[in-house]
């Protein structure tokens, strides 16, 4: 089974940056497609980023496209998400995942072993 700790989120003014990292327990983290998802209090949870396994391609939320960046280094079991130019709708619990089913990218029903997440707070 997949340990996942998030981690780098915090309280930032709107405009400001932050970067999360969330690293994996696996050995075999390399062979996953890595994904990015966010909740807020009373909404569903929602894709962010992910990036492939093989090629490293990233995939944005269009709501982050511009602003986010994802990245991964394998040989410390960790991926990234740099977030730039923060609003207040960025506010929310964010949360990495494995991509262990085969379907839609962007669906969370496709990740498994989530972790307990990080609270990233954009001020007005």
């Amino acid at each position: 089974q997949v340990q996942l700790v998030e981690s780098g989120g915090g309280l930032v003014q709107a405009g400001g940056s932050l970067r999360l990292s969330c690293a994996a327990s696996t050995r075999t983290f390399s062979t996953y497609t890595m994904g990015w998802f966010r909740q807020a209090p009373g909404k569903e949870r929602e894709f962010v980023a992910a990036i492939t396994w093989s090629a490293g391609n990233p995939y944005y939320a269009d709501s982050v496209k511009g602003r986010f960046t994802i990245s991964r280094d394998n040989a410390k079991n960790t991926v990234y998400l740099q977030m730039n130019s923060l609003k207040p709708e960025d506010t929310a619990n964010y949360y990495c995942a494995p991509k262990i089913g085969t379907g839609y990218l962007y669906s969370w029903a496709e990740y498994r072993y989530w972790g307990q997440g990080t609270q990233v707070t954009v001020s007005s």
